[in-house]
């Protein structure tokens, strides 16, 4: 049975986390080839290798998303191995609770680095591959804090506010050129990145709180929408922000 990736090469960032993991192994048992990349390349290998193992053509490339020679050098890899991209999905980020006062300018610059400078550098470097496809895909993850304000969080919600917009403007300068581009924004989530908290707050965690559904949600519950923005059903869609949420900003 064909999977609904099949023949299409994709390149994940944060391939290593939650939602990257979860995206990866679903793109593999749908048939993709995976350029498989994170800041660590001990963790990028295991995952390439596990992949490999289940039958997978699966690349692990160390990639430090804020380093335009990074991306370079990623691109190249991916080249010369594939001899293609048709889909990156940019979800690496960082997560900085401090307002608006307590944020250090430091602070700041490392969240903007990664999570806005990052996916600009991601699309900027990967899109010569991508339009010589003819049928690419980007998916951008954003947040649900992208489209709302939470009191807190500052340089983390400015970040995935501007990736939103972001992938508005690609999505209409490449809407002729084979290239759609979309954002997803998950609402709570039990990934490592907020673990810890979850852990600690369980259901009295405030966004949990206010989520009409009253839970967290799992990374394999944000990776189909994830394959849907990249495969050809979603052909008709770009500049959209697809929002998965359990309800969070439906009130």
């Amino acid at each position: 049975m064909r999977g609904r990736l099949d023949g299409k090469v994709a390149l994940i960032t944060g391939a290593t986390g939650g939602i990257g993991q979860a995206t990866a192994e679903l793109f593999a048992r749908e048939g993709a080839s995976l350029v498989v990349t994170d800041i660590s390349q001990d963790t990028t290998d295991e995952l390439a290798a596990r992949l490999e193992a289940e039958g997978t053509d699966a690349l692990a490339v160390r990639l430090d998303v804020s380093s335009p020679e990074n991306w370079s050098a990623a691109i190249e890899l991916t080249r010369r191995h594939f001899g293609r991209l048709d889909i990156l999905v940019n979800i690496a980020g960082v997560l900085d609770w401090p307002g608006i006062e307590e944020t250090t300018k430091d602070g700041w610059d490392q969240v903007v680095a990664i999570n806005q400078t990052g996916t600009w550098l991601g699309m900027k470097t990967a899109m010569p591959l991508l339009r010589a496809s003819g049928n690419a895909s980007i998916i951008n993850t954003s947040s649900v804090l992208g489209l709302v304000g939470s009191g807190a969080a500052a340089a983390y919600q400015a970040t995935k506010g501007a990736v939103r917009l972001l992938t508005k403007t690609a999505a209409v300068e490449y809407a002729t050129r084979g290239v759609r581009v979309n954002s997803v924004h998950p609402g709570v989530v039990a990934t490592p990145m907020i673990q810890a908290l979850l852990d600690e707050q369980g259901d009295r965690q405030p966004d949990i709180m206010r989520t009409p559904m009253r839970r967290a949600g799992d990374p394999a519950e944000i990776a189909p929408s994830i394959l849907f923005l990249a495969g050809d059903e979603s052909s008709f869609i770009t500049g959209t922000e697809l929002v998965i949420d359990g309800g969070l900003t439906a009130h």
